[in-house]
């Protein structure tokens, strides 16, 4: 169900509502309001319930202009660090602006929330307020890559949320990987990958071989196609569409990734300072870089989405700008206008009815065969 509220601006208009952590970020509540701001003068659409200190948000909500009739403020006396360990904030959290941003959703007056505070605590707040889907075994996580295709990127999950995943894990990622990429990116039948050490059958751990053939077999009923193995090189290719791996492998892979392009940006920087005809040249190329910066510029792919829990969440950049934290917003908000949420946790009972009349079939034929 999609959560609403009526428009100060026109009465008969009604808007999808985000709940937004203000306090978790590095950049403090400051940047938070300001991409709040940005996503309100883009969509007339949304509103927002704020959570966090009342009388600071108060302040910054009102030097936005039209941004304190889109904004419900609750008041949270507390913040959660990046240093604070999600089994202390699962205790002693209640008072937190994390915690009553995720109980807005959990009590329908917002339809996703997004919060630039620590991940773990996100998580744990979220498994203990919304619970996990039915038939989800383990909530992932998942984020865009810039990659060749020709929306510019590829979802990869679980890149954060558990370090383990079995046979049945990785096929409940790709369901829902499938889903992200059908109602966050558009595409009616979303290609999917499973991340290996190579690209013929016999390579991977046992599990990888066992969620192979699952996957494989889930494909045509669940609407996707399998491309089969890929490696660390098919990531941002345009072969795939959704890669799926252990919240192990695909954390290092995001952290070497953003790692990676921040070393290129710096290298080039300091390539064209080197000297004078490297300044005009790089003068000479403005528009060409510009377009470069934008394009793997992480600020406009700002957001993991936590799959797998009754409520959409959206985990932004601890460090995220206004630029970042509008990003994330709009994600959420393109999430919450599909009703994203109802489609996932009815492809994921979809998914467990299948599998229990298949064993239940299986096991009917093994008693008629004795």
């Amino acid at each position: 169900m999609v959560a609403e509220t009526k428009s100060t601006q026109d009465p008969g208009a009604s808007r999808i509502v985000i709940s937004v952590d203000a306090m978790g970020g590095d950049q403090g509540p400051a940047a938070v309001v300001a991409g709040l701001a940005k996503s309100a003068e883009k969509n007339p659409d949304i509103g927002f319930i704020v959570h966090g200190d009342a009388a600071t948000l108060k302040k910054l909500i009102k030097k936005k202009r039209g941004l304190k009739e889109r904004c419900d403020i609750r008041h949270a006396d507390e913040v959660v660090t990046m240093d604070d360990k999600p089994s202390n904030v699962m205790r002693h959290g209640k008072k937190t602006s994390m915690w009553s941003a995720i109980e807005a959703v959990r009590n329908g007056e917002a339809t996703a929330c997004v919060s630039c505070g620590n991940t773990g605590a996100l998580m744990a707040v979220s498994m203990i307020r919304l619970r996990k889907l039915p038939n989800v075994n383990r909530p992932a996580i998942a984020c865009l890559w810039p990659s060749r295709n020709k929306g510019g990127f590829n979802v990869m999950l679980d890149v954060g949320a558990d370090i383990k995943a079995d046979a049945e894990d990785l096929l409940q990622y790709a369901l829902m990987g499938a889903s992200y990429a059908r109602n966050g990116l558009g595409l009616l039948r979303p290609r999917i990958g499973l991340l290996n050490v190579g690209t013929e059958d016999h390579k991977g751990r046992a599990e990888l071989k066992a969620a192979q053939e699952l996957i494989e077999a889930k494909a045509d009923e669940a609407s996707f196609d399998y491309v089969g193995f890929v490696e660390g090189g098919d990531i941002p290719s345009s072969r795939v569409d959704v890669i799926v791996t252990d919240g192990f492998t695909g954390n290092i892979a995001l952290k070497t990734g953003e790692g990676t392009a921040r070393l290129i940006s710096e290298l080039l920087r300091e390539a064209f300072k080197f000297s004078p005809l490297s300044r005009l040249a790089a003068l000479l190329a403005l528009t060409s870089l510009s377009r470069l910066r934008k394009r793997i510029d992480p600020r406009r792919v700002n957001g993991g989405v936590f799959l797998g829990l009754n409520g959409t969440v959206v985990k932004s950049h601890g460090s995220a700008d206004a630029t970042g934290v509008s990003a994330a917003i709009k994600l959420a908000f393109t999430l919450a206008q599909s009703g994203f949420n109802e489609k996932l946790a009815a492809r994921v009972a979809t998914a467990a009815t299948s599998r229990h009349d298949a064993a239940n079939q299986e096991q009917q034929d093994n008693g008629k065969t004795e």
